[in-house]
């Protein structure tokens, strides 16, 4: 849940021809990010002083920003153009470039923090690991084992200190939980020539890297500043990317799949939607090990059991009665998060669900020490410290728009919960298959492609599912710790199909099924009132209330079939304004058939 999944303009400088492919591909200068391809079959693009990018009329009033802007040093061409090296661009770019495509598909990814590690520490539910697996198999692009860093056979939850439940009470939930090893997925998703020397195992994916990020920031719907930078036309797109050293490469590409994060610079949200401003999750974890020299057990660290990964625990008897510290938490509530790996190493987590305004992280930590020192765990060192910032709802991405924002850039974080990993990893199946599809399409249209992409993440079942799942993360984030104990002990005494799929919210994901619907939306919010304590039952059924009031359709369209379902990024094809073509031909022949007429309008005139 607390998988934080962060990921990290130019005028076009006259020349006889920006880019032409070269006849086998080959190094244009000693830097390898300087490679030329040929796989692409792009139309080239001739640009000189009279560009149609920048004439003369608007270089006079971009003369400051034209200075400004680094000239290319090398050309290079592809298919897809991936920005940015997260999960969520390798995923994408490791599935659109897989042997299922027999090679059919230059791919590039841009990123100059492509040799960073991964800081967060991702933690996935098994049975939804394996449906990834399964995915990736299907693809010819398998997952070793060796991305599973621990696994645990239960999961265990603390929400006693309200409704008459013991503070000391365990919640043993029956279903394997899972810790990713970051280093080896990211290994796995990496070309074989791409991997770190000092690190073990060898890449799988067939992708190409060049170590530079765009330039770019959106001022409009594909208008981007400064002028040139990045540039849409009929047959694809023309971007320069600049790497740490400022080499700057002019890149080709059919289509631009943009995975910098969430708050992408390209990637416009929708205004035209009435949206809620996005919630934050926030937490500050550590890596570290712990004093066991005193402790009367060794299968636990404080009440948490090394056999199970810890969930939540909610509980707040570390804060003095009375206290400020305890009337801040029970207002603002926050939850550890507990994975115990190997020995004494236990990794710790102080989370803020979900708030808007964020948390700050120093109370996060100050909440963190506190626990512990009232657990009795004695922390010996600190391996690694994380600062977890997650994006959480928000609006969708502009439709129309030819970069197809993936990941936290498409805003495909879970509304309610935080998750993203297995979300962008199983929706990367969908979405490369529809690309790949437009690809091979012998009458390409790069704005049919970004839209069949866009459609892809975002259908109209998506989005109505999505709908439901952001009330629920409004219903949570005005809970105080009372009702965010009383949420999650009813929410885990349903059968696991119905809070499985909840947790899941993403199509290919176990248990999804029970959500995909409005008919299952509401069977499973019947049944999840009635396991509610009265309070936060009635408190439910008011925020619905409210929220449908304030808010419009959403909610009832995703628990009802009344209103239809949300409208999708299905590409439409923009009609040519012709106007009364027969109206406008009889006007040119009675013109033309006139005396005292002489010119026949432009209107009237054949296009």
């Amino acid at each position: 849940m607390i998988a934080a999944f962060t990921a990290t303009v130019a005028l076009l400088t006259p020349s006889t021809l920006a880019f032409a492919p070269a006849p086998a591909r080959c190094n244009t200068a000693t830097s390898k990010n300087s490679i030329l391809s040929s796989q692409s079959t792009l139309t080239p693009i001739t640009i000189t002083t009279r560009s149609t990018i920048l004439s003369k009329r608007t270089a006079l009033f971009a003369q400051s920003d034209a200075e400004s802007v680094p000239v290319p040093t090398s050309n290079d061409s592809c298919d897809v153009l991936v920005l940015g090296s997260g999960p969520a661009a390798r995923s994408i770019a490791t599935l659109l470039a897989s042997p299922s495509s027999n090679g059919s598909f230059d791919i590039l990814l841009a990123d100059s923090n492509y040799d960073r590690r991964w800081a967060p520490n991702y933690g996935v539910w098994q049975d939804e690991w394996k449906a990834i697996e399964q995915l990736y198999s299907s693809f010819k692009q398998p997952l070793g084992a060796s991305c599973i860093d621990r696994l645990w056979e239960v999961t265990d939850c603390f929400f006693g200190g309200s409704f008459d439940i013991p503070v000391e009470n365990r919640v043993r939930i029956d279903r394997p939980y899972c810790r990713i090893d970051r280093d080896a997925l990211r290994r796995q998703l990496s070309p074989k020539d791409e991997v770190e020397v000092k690190n073990d195992g060898d890449g799988n994916a067939n992708y190409r890297v060049i170590r530079s990020n765009h330039i770019s920031k959106a001022t409009a719907v594909n208008i981007y500043s400064p002028a040139g930078s990045m540039v849409h036309d009929d047959s694809g797109s023309t971007v320069l990317l600049q790497s740490k050293d400022g080499d700057v490469t002019q890149v080709r590409a059919k289509l631009i799949v943009d995975c910098t994060g969430h708050e992408s610079r390209i990637v416009l949200k929708d205004d035209r939607v009435k949206s809620i401003p996005p919630g934050f999750q926030i937490a500050y974890g550590v890596l570290a090990k712990v004093d066991e020299s005193n402790i009367p057990d060794s299968d636990y660290a404080g009440p948490y059991y090394k056999e199970a990964m810890t969930l939540f625990d909610y509980r707040t008897d570390h804060f003095p009665e009375g206290s400020n510290e305890l009337s801040k938490a029970e207002k603002a509530p926050t939850f550890m998060y507990a994975m115990p790996l190997n020995d004494n190493r236990i990794f710790f987590e102080e989370t803020s669900l979900v708030a808007r305004p964020a948390l700050s992280f120093q109370e996060c930590k100050e909440r963190y020490l506190t626990r512990m020192e009232h657990l009795g765990i004695t922390i010996t060192e600190i391996e690694e410290e994380e600062f977890c910032y997650i994006p959480m709802g928000g609006p969708l991405p502009a439709k129309d728009q030819r970069v197809v924002g993936f990941g936290g850039a498409a805003a495909m974080v879970h509304p309610s919960t935080g998750y993203h990993l297995c979300r962008a990893m199983m929706a990367s199946g969908s979405v490369a298959e529809a690309i790949r599809k437009e690809l091979a399409n012998k009458n390409f249209n790069p704005d049919r492609a970004a839209a069949s992409a866009y459609n892809a993440i975002w259908s109209p079942t998506n989005i109505a599912q999505r709908n439901f799942a952001v009330f629920g993360g409004e219903f949570l984030m005005k809970q105080n710790v009372e009702g965010l104990r009383g949420f999650f002990d009813g929410f885990f005494k349903l059968p696991l199909e119905f809070w499985g799929g909840f947790l899941a919210g993403w199509p290919g994901l176990p248990n999804n099924e029970n959500h995909e619907t409005w008919w299952a939306r509401l069977k499973f919010g019947l049944s999840f009132v009635s396991k509610l304590p009265p309070q936060v039952a009635l408190d439910m059924l008011a925020s619905i209330a409210m929220y449908s009031i304030t808010e419009g359709v959403p909610l009832p369209q995703s628990v009802t079939p009344l209103l239809g379902l949300p409208d999708g990024y299905e590409y439409k094809e923009k009609n040519a304004a012709v106007g009364d073509v027969a109206a406008k031909a009889e006007a040119k022949k009675l013109i033309m058939e006139s005396t005292v007429e002489e010119f026949v309008p432009v209107a009237f005139e054949q296009k």
